[in-house]
């Protein structure tokens, strides 16, 4: 039993740890949308 209370722990703190980066990195990282465009050239379609 006290080695199945153990794992238990181990996953709640794995699972702390998880949640605590991803908590992490959407408080701390802004992204900014930039508009992309990309030239396609007429030669490389196939019109079929």
């Amino acid at each position: 039993m006290p080695t199945l209370i153990r794992l238990i722990v181990w996953l709640a703190v794995l699972a702390g740890l998880a949640y605590g980066g991803m908590f992490a990195l959407v408080s701390f990282v802004h992204n900014e949308p930039t508009e992309i465009s990309e030239r396609v050239r007429l030669d490389n379609l196939r019109l079929e």
